[in-house]
């Protein structure tokens, strides 16, 4: 969400100022490729770019087929083959060993949901969204749809710049499957276009309990990944904005009443950081009742965290198992954090696992790729119907929606 949030900033400035531009998003790979589908970057008429469709090699190609697609107005499907390496015409040998389809759709800025407008749909509330981006893999001169659909879980409204004919109901199924999926999967329609059904979660949101010193490195770079943070503490001379002004809250709140002022989701992420074992363990005691709680992370030794399960015990709190697997401490990865930036990038690491389902292991000890090879294959369906055609619309009615 950090670069789709970063897009939408750039695109914003870009309209004030009237500039044209176009979006690069990486659609499909084939084998292997530093970006995975979704990926994205935003291309001005004057050359700026904001976000990345690769590691830097691809950018400088890719803002020539941007500023092409800008002045013909025109989508356009560019393939990438990095396979070769000892082709050079890159400008670099990748190495990769990947094919990359990404597509460049010119942004009509006057058009009311244009992909730039879906996106910036998907972040006006915490909730979950599938995008559906159409192209045609068999064709470099067929139509080139782009992206013109998203469902927003919460709200349960469908959203597109185009209407749907002959697929409506094939996409809404296709829709419901990557909800049910929780993932980002390809599927093919009528007239060989290909869908990229795109699963987008929430971003991580982090209550950190503490605002000492030690805290200020973690929402920093908890900002540079992108996630939102609220950092609490009793003390009203340590929580404060001029102290975390990268946080996106800050709350000066008693341990029973920090609840009162959070509604956490499945993807909240609590840190018991205060220094203050009477506050950590109140908020513990707080955050076992909550029905809807993957992870939380307490700082100190495990004996610490044994003597809070034991006190809360004697309180009638019952502990499950399950209760014990979602709570870590000595909260991080093992990379032997000493300081406090340490300290942090252990913390949010930890969490990215846990996030990921991943132990957080070296990646030269995998033996299989990096990136699941079968979240590449296309699900060809068997329909013969006509053309998948898009006229412009706006919000389709309640009754019709997933």
């Amino acid at each position: 969400m950090k670069e789709i949030s970063d897009i939408i900033r750039s695109y914003e400035l870009a309209v004030k100022s009237d500039k044209k531009m176009a979006l690069a998003t990486v659609v499909h790979v084939e084998g292997s490729s530093y970006r995975r589908p979704g990926a994205r970057m935003l291309v001005t008429d004057d050359g700026q770019l904001t976000g990345a469709i690769s590691g830097g090699c691809l950018e400088g190609d890719a803002l020539r087929k941007a500023l092409l697609a800008i002045s013909q107005q025109k989508n356009k499907l560019v393939t990438y083959d990095t396979t070769d390496e000892n082709d050079t015409t890159l400008g670099v040998q990748l190495g990769c060993n990947g094919i990359v389809h990404i597509l460049f759709e010119p942004i009509h800025t006057q058009q009311e949901n244009n992909p730039i407008e879906l996106l910036k749909k998907v972040l006006v509330k915490r909730q979950n969204a599938v995008l559906v981006t159409l192209f045609s893999l068999n064709s470099r001169t067929a139509a080139q749809p782009g992206t013109c659909f998203l469902h927003l879980e919460k709200d349960n409204v469908n959203v597109h710049n185009e209407e749907f004919r002959d697929n409506y109901e094939e996409i809404i199924t296709e829709v419901k499957k990557a909800y049910a999926a929780t993932d980002s999967f390809f599927k093919t329609f009528t007239q060989n276009l290909t869908g990229f059904i795109e699963y987008l979660s929430i971003p991580p949101a982090l209550v950190i309990a503490g605002a000492g010193n030690d805290i200020i490195p973690l929402v920093e770079m908890a900002d540079i990944l992108g996630w939102e943070t609220t950092v609490v503490d009793g003390r009203v001379a340590h929580a404060t904005r001029q102290r975390f002004p990268k946080a996106t809250k800050v709350l000066v709140s008693k341990a029973e009443n920090v609840l009162d002022d959070i509604q956490p989701d499945e993807r909240t992420f609590f840190l018991l950081m205060t220094h203050n074992y009477n506050y950590d363990l109140s908020l513990l005691k707080h955050l076992i009742q909550l029905d809807t709680w993957q992870y939380t992370g307490a700082l100190g030794p495990k004996k610490k965290l044994e003597r809070m399960f034991a006190e809360l015990e004697n309180e009638g709190v019952k502990i499950t198992d399950s209760h014990r697997s979602k709570i870590y401490g000595p909260v991080g990865l093992d990379i032997g954090a000493e300081t406090s930036e340490e300290i942090a990038l252990s913390v949010l690491a930890e969490i990215k696992a846990v996030l990921s389902s991943k132990k957080g292991l070296s990646l030269r000890d995998r033996a299989e790729p990096i990136h699941n090879r079968k979240n590449q294959l296309v699900d060809y369906a068997k329909s013969e119907k006509e053309d998948f055609l898009c006229a412009v619309s706006n919000v389709i009615p309640e009754n019709e929606a997933v």
